[in-house]
């Protein structure tokens, strides 16, 4: 098995960027896009549990302004073969001292590069938690 193989974390970074947009201008159909349409896709949000497709879609239609705004810290990809990977991302978001972390699991699905398991989760006590690269 390869990691990282050039192609297949570019196609990867690509989508975790496009995700990122989506997610900053609440695109709420490009947001669905991304997770694979499945009972088994899960996402862990800061205060939700959301287990399988249509319960991620519902939380995304019944958010009131989208995700607040944030930076991205840092951004960890790795691929493992041409069909696995996961993404890392450490934000912070607009007026917080706390950073956040963000990681998804990526597969290649005949649709393309799709979402199938999130975790978002926001650090305790204060941005001096962070690791230097």
């Amino acid at each position: 098995m390869i990691i990282n193989d050039p192609e297949v974390l570019a196609q990867v970074t690509a989508a975790v960027d496009a995700y990122e947009t989506a997610l900053m201008t609440n695109d709420v159909e490009a947001l669905d896009g991304f997770f694979r349409d499945a009972p088994e896709t899960v996402r862990y949000g800061v205060a939700e549990n959301l287990y399988g497709f249509a319960q991620i879609a519902a939380f995304r239609i019944g958010r009131a302004g989208g995700s607040p705004l944030r930076e991205r810290l840092r951004t960890e990809i790795t691929t493992f073969g041409r069909d696995f990977a996961i993404a890392n991302v450490e934000f912070l978001r607009t007026g917080a001292k706390q950073p956040g972390r963000q990681s998804q699991t990526w597969l290649r699905t005949e649709a393309g590069w799709k979402i199938v398991s999130a975790h978002v989760s926001l650090l305790q006590g204060g941005a001096d938690q962070r690791l230097a690269p």
